[in-house]
């Protein structure tokens, strides 16, 4: 595993297990990953440990490189089962905004991104235990190549949301930098580019780097201040944004960087592994 790609899963890691450790504190599952139903599940406070539990060890296995692949694979499967079993209802049944307003859609997005980055790590560990024709691990594998699909569309539509709430963007710009709204547009620019770039597989790798190191900017300068100045507000609702900020960035330098070891590892583009 290259440096690119070792630092991008190590940002991811850190992310998830801190949001896990914040779960823990709360004893309640991050909006992120699970909404917060009218009507409490039976044991929910059980299970958002349990799933704190998973996340941490997952983090765990990413970080030391060892066997991580299945880990991976079943931490980005459990993620798309939250997504499509508690986000989306929630968004439909619960929600009571328009849901053709893109904004309303942000924390499905998140969870969408979360799960492209679990299968981009998968896709980062070469498989050294035979999973059988039919099971499970060999469904998930199938997913891999579509982890930088689910992190760029998220994306590329935060990108769009840059250009439909541009004050509230504006707004989030430290008051210390000049050219807000320049930024805002900037950014959906950037954000929308990026995404694309890595849908079509047309300059993978800079256009990667540069949206990692763009939002590892927005978490230095931007969320990690807050979250600082405010780690309680809203049940730690800013640190959970900081520490999403920290996942994406990691998530565009893992892309990155297996776009850098495919490119010298073969010519061929039919070889090329996202």
């Amino acid at each position: 595993m290259n440096f690119i790609t070792k630092t991008g899963t190590i940002f991811y890691s850190a992310a998830t297990a801190g949001i896990a450790v914040q779960q823990m504190v709360y004893g309640d599952f991050c909006p992120i990953f699970f909404p917060a139903w009218p009507h409490p599940i039976p044991g929910y406070s059980i299970l958002a440990y349990v799933f704190s539990l998973i996340l941490i060890a997952a983090s765990v296995y990413f970080i030391t490189g060892k066997n991580a692949r299945v880990p991976a694979l079943l931490l980005g499967g459990l993620l798309l089962l939250m997504l499509f079993l508690g986000q989306v209802p929630w968004e439909y049944l619960v929600f009571p905004h328009k849901k053709t307003h893109l904004g309303v859609w942000e924390l499905p997005l998140k969870e969408l991104a979360w799960a492209g980055g679990a299968f981009c790590i998968a896709g980062a560990h070469s498989q050294t235990v035979n999973n059988g024709k039919h099971s499970l691990i060999h469904f998930l594998e199938k997913l891999i190549p579509f982890g930088p699909a689910f992190f760029s569309t998220t994306m590329i539509l935060f990108g769009v949301c840059h250009f439909l709430y541009t004050p509230g963007i504006a707004d989030m710009v430290p008051s210390w930098i000049p050219g807000h709204y320049f930024w805002a547009y900037f950014s959906a620019i950037a954000l929308i580019s990026a995404g694309i770039s890595i849908i079509i597989r047309v300059w993978i790798k800079n256009s990667a780097l540069l949206l990692g190191i763009m939002i590892l900017l927005w978490f230095l300068f931007l969320h990690l201040p807050n979250a600082i100045q405010y780690p309680l507000v809203d049940r730690g609702n800013i640190v959970f944004s900081a520490l999403s900020a920290l996942a994406f960035s990691g998530i565009a330098f893992v892309i990155s960087g297996e776009a850098n070891k495919n490119k010298h590892s073969s010519a061929n583009e039919k070889n090329f592994r996202y």
